[in-house]
């Protein structure tokens, strides 16, 4: 009989993992968190001094290995965090809290995933876009796999990573079921649809599980999401970020070149004032913003003809005019977007001729046109710094 995967099970095996002293585990000094276990695969973090997340690679890869040998266990992710302690300070290994150091987390978020995770890119994918948007329910997964698809007809190969780790669409979006395969090297095979090769959470957990998840176990799953997925070579690889400006959009800006980022928005000033927090992070992490959407910009009635402008009109384009940033275009609201993306069949791959694909072509040809002028300036490494 197979002997069941639990965390006490993990614990043990980390508990014969020294930490940075070289004298106690790495249990024992409290530095294991945010265990994990999911259909084989164990999720950990292991939190360090960011001074010392450069050296001490080495002991996540042990951490790492002696997890592997544990019964039942398929993969292992585990990753380098710096927490803080209330009030801003870093607790030290005594469990008083210390004054932060120069470059703590109080400074600079995530300085120790920066040093772990220098931004490289990823192999054979030649830019990545970002497409964002500040709040939930503005169209953005439906937008991101129709630009996504646009760019594709621009002769492009185009990948569609679904960066939101607790509300995946992108397996509805594209009609998608099933899992992944492992291929060579403990990487993932992408699914496939419309000609875009495609990850997303959604593909490795049940459509109504939910996922409660800490942001170390978020970025982790971001990385292999990234990092172990067998993509090839791709012109370009659309990620479809979650709402907000979290976790996993600074994981993003951290990890990765991203070649630029895309804002969605509905016209209302509520969802306006969303847009521009994204926006304004992406120009923080020297990211740059390749223009606006705007999304269910009008609704036209398929029985009279009647237009009304449910959300407004033209805020977004007021909008990227004041802020100096391109716009790119507008989406109108209509029941053919609804159905297709409820179906799995986006708009642009199955009715080419109607003025919703047109519409998100324009805003694919616009976003390129930006990319292409923006190629080759050189632009600062990302730094995260957090205003108080």
């Amino acid at each position: 009989m197979a002997e069941l995967l639990t965390k006490d099970r993990v614990i043990e095996a980390l508990k014969r993992v020294k930490g940075p002293d070289l004298r106690d585990d790495i249990v024992s000094l409290g530095l294991v968190s945010e265990i994990v276990i999911h259909k084989g695969k164990v999720y950990f973090a292991i939190s360090v001094d960011p001074a010392r997340a450069g050296e001490l690679e080495a002991l996540r890869q042990a951490a790492e290995k002696a997890v592997a040998g544990v019964p039942g266990v398929e993969a292992v992710a585990a990753t380098l965090t710096a927490d803080r302690a209330p009030g801003g300070q870093r607790a030290g290994g005594n469990g008083k809290a210390a004054a932060p150091a120069p470059d703590s987390p109080l400074t600079r978020p995530g300085a120790a995933r920066d040093a772990r995770h220098r931004p490289g890119g990823v192999p054979g994918v030649a830019h990545i876009i970002a497409v964002a948007s500040g709040k939930g329910g503005v169209g953005k997964s439906t937008t991101a796999v129709n630009f996504a698809l646009a760019l594709q007809e621009r002769g492009l190969s185009v990948g569609v990573l679904d960066a939101d780790i607790y509300g995946p669409s992108m397996p509805r979006l594209l009609g998608l079921k099933g899992q992944p395969q492992q291929v060579a090297g403990n990487k993932l095979e992408p699914m496939r649809a419309y000609g875009l090769k495609v990850m997303s959470m959604g593909f490795l957990v049940d459509e109504e599980t939910p996922m409660i998840w800490r942001g170390p176990m978020v970025m982790s799953a971001l990385s292999q999401m990234l990092k172990d997925v067998a993509w090839g070579e791709l012109d370009v690889l659309v990620v479809d970020m979650p709402p907000g400006t979290g976790d996993a959009q600074l994981t993003m800006a951290q990890q990765v070149p991203l070649a630029g980022a895309v804002i969605v928005s509905t016209p209302q000033d509520l969802a306006l004032i969303d847009a521009r927090k994204g926006l304004n992070m992406f120009r923080k992490v020297n990211v740059p913003v390749l223009g606006i959407v705007e999304n269910m910009s009008t609704f036209i009635c398929p029985h009279c003809g009647e237009r009304s402008d449910i959300f407004g009109h033209g805020g977004a384009k007021s909008e990227a005019e004041r802020l100096g940033v391109p716009f790119l275009g507008e989406v109108p609201l209509t029941i053919a977007i609804r159905e297709t993306s409820d179906e799995g069949r986006p708009v642009v791959a199955t009715d080419p001729t109607s003025k919703v694909a047109e519409a998100y072509r324009e805003i694919a040809a616009r976003a390129w046109a930006e990319l292409e002028r923006l190629k080759g300036e050189a632009r600062p490494a990302p730094q995260i710094v957090m205003e108080t």
